[in-house]
């Protein structure tokens, strides 16, 4: 059976559902059950990642020192990880005291087309001789040639995996394996895929991913994750489980373990006009909580505001456009005097 690794993102990717809100019981409790499924990793954190809480991109209930050391408590087979893109995390403080706290694998990420600026941050952490994965994120904005230059980069620092994020959901089977094919053709460490569902393909996008090479697969419980959320964890192990893949995960404990997350915390995500909107313009799924609340507030359409922000290309961080663009729209509405 083909071993692949599972990284579950459901304490950092889903806190984007919650605006960032989770507390230090909701942490606890999904601690344990990562624990007792048998889950590899689960990521924590702000949605954003390290050192990303602020009012622009949403302010946490709780500090990255509180969160870590919230789930390093409980957790013992199960490794803590972190997702960490330079800028908003620093390394001397950020970064230096999350290792501190003991986090195992760091994801040192950057726009698809900047893998130069993660080259301390992941040099950083292989010295710290810790686990370190390059993450290239809005990997639909470049052609696979220009992503595996990049992922070649990140191996030269030292990365020991690569994982591209779909990070708009705006991938279909096809574009998938062009892309993982290339990058496993390119590099001598595994490749990773993290799907969203915008465009109801996190769970197709992911096999196909696998088929091409990859050996790293991304999941939260009850897809729990920005827009239309992630690849949903119970599913991808059903299904992997069906084709012969092995995880380490006990199934049956997982599908309990969703259960009671949802019952105590999990929002479930669907896949809304405004998300199909997200994965058909390219635009980062975390903007979809933004950009509804700015829509309501100029009484303009969301979808609208999305079409505008993928004419632009842009990126997580770059939030501010998004009432730009609202403002825009209400203005070009109003009748002339």
């Amino acid at each position: 059976m083909k071993r692949v690794l599972i990284s579950d993102p459901t304490l950092r990717d889903g806190s984007h559902a919650i605006q960032h809100q989770l507390n230090t019981q909701q942490l606890t409790l999904y601690a344990e059950l990562a624990e007792e499924a048998g889950i590899p990793i689960i990521e924590v954190g702000h949605g954003n990642g390290l050192g990303a809480s602020s009012l622009q991109l949403g302010e946490s209930s709780l500090s990255d020192t509180q969160m870590l050391e919230t789930c390093r408590n409980i957790l013992n087979k199960t490794r803590l990880g972190i997702h960490v893109i330079p800028g908003f995390a620093t390394i001397n403080k950020d970064l230096k005291n999350a290792l501190d706290i003991g986090v195992d694998v760091i994801r040192v990420a950057s726009h698809c087309t900047e893998a130069d600026i993660t080259k301390r941050h992941i040099e950083y952490c292989r010295n710290r001789e810790r686990e370190v994965h390059g993450v290239l994120m809005m990997s639909h904005m470049a052609p696979p040639s220009e992503l595996a230059a990049e992922a070649c980069k990140m191996q030269g620092y030292g990365a020991q995996g690569i994982i591209i994020m779909d990070s708009a959901g705006a991938y279909l089977p096809d574009t998938v394996k062009s892309r993982i094919s290339v990058l496993v053709a390119a590099l001598d460490i595994p490749v990773g895929f993290h799907a969203h569902n915008n465009l109801g393909m996190a769970i197709a996008n992911s096999m196909t991913a696998l088929e091409a090479g990859a050996t790293i697969l991304d999941g939260t419980m009850r897809g729990f994750g920005a827009g239309a959320g992630n690849a949903q964890l119970e599913i991808l192990i059903a299904v992997m489980e069906k084709m012969g893949y092995e995880t380490g995960i006990d199934l049956f404990k997982l599908l309990d373990a969703a259960d009671t997350a949802e019952d105590s915390f999990l929002k479930v995500p669907y896949v809304n006009s405004t998300s199909i909107v997200s994965g058909l313009t390219g635009v980062f799924s975390g903007f979809a909580k933004p950009v509804d609340r700015i829509a309501k507030k100029y009484n303009v359409d969301p979808k609208d505001i999305f079409y505008e922000l993928g004419k632009r290309k842009v990126v997580a961080g770059q939030e501010d456009i998004i009432l730009e663009v609202a403002v825009s729209l209400s203005q070009s509405r109003q009748p002339m005097i």
